[in-house]
């Protein structure tokens, strides 16, 4: 087989080989990934059920100042009804006190349901801390264990990065070249075999004088449909 295609043949390999690390590493990192997405959440949840809490209580504030001044006018309507004359003014005033009444009972429910909302807001965020404070203390174990795998997979990375290094520097430059540009879109497929006659890059046939130039390997050969460099097997020749 020509050295130049050999390279080829070799770079392409070493190549898949690192690419397929990429995975790896995303599998390695999902984990953590999912754990600090998670937490995240959970701040957030915590941050909005905190500002929840804070809208209901100053809801709460204000229907309290309003009782108040329910309160208020119901004493200022007691005092005045041992000063009416009339009986169209003792009607006024217990319109006004009917109205104040209802207001106050309105009042009362609405305070009554607010401090159900807020009970129930703040149980939920002691939860939700709770929650945070269980993840917090696996992520440093998750992080660790992450760190681990990814220190071997770039262990790995690296002595083939420098197996590359290696095989560029013994390679013709027009040559890289050349295959630099295919693999450019060809990806992984740039340097594929061909079996039954057929290119295993665009899985078109060949005609018999390429076919027989790639059985015979003394040039680089490439496929005449989709420009892929084409070889054939050790086990297929």
């Amino acid at each position: 087989m020509n050295l130049h295609l050999k390279q080829l043949i070799d770079l392409s390999q070493v190549d898949k080989e690192i690419d397929a690390f990429e995975p790896q590493i995303e599998e390695a990192n999902y984990k953590l990934e999912a754990a600090q997405a998670k937490k995240q959440s959970i701040d957030s949840d915590i941050e909005n059920l905190t500002k929840e809490i804070k809208d209901e209580e100053v809801k709460k504030k204000k229907n309290e100042l309003h009782l108040q001044e329910l309160s208020q006018k119901l004493e200022d309507n007691s005092r005045k009804s041992a000063e009416v004359k009339t009986e169209r003014e003792m009607k006024s005033l217990q319109l006004e006190e009917e109205i104040a009444k209802e207001q106050v009972t309105f009042a009362n429910e609405e305070i009554e349901r607010l401090e159900r909302v807020i009970a129930s807001k703040t149980e939920q965020v002691e939860a939700a801390k709770k929650s945070l404070e269980e993840l917090e203390s696996s992520l440093a174990t998750i992080k660790a264990e992450v760190e681990g795998k990814l220190e071997v997979i770039n262990q790995s990375r690296q002595e083939v990065f420098i197996k590359k290094e290696k095989l560029i520097s013994e390679m013709n430059q027009k040559g890289l070249a050349f295959y630099q540009k295919i693999r450019r879109w060809a990806k992984n497929t740039t340097v594929v075999p061909v079996v039954d006659q057929a290119c295993m890059g665009c899985h078109m046939l060949i005609n018999d004088k390429i076919y027989a130039d790639v059985i015979k390997g003394e040039e680089i050969t490439t496929c005449p449909h989709c420009g892929r460099i084409l070889y054939m097997e050790t086990d297929k020749e």
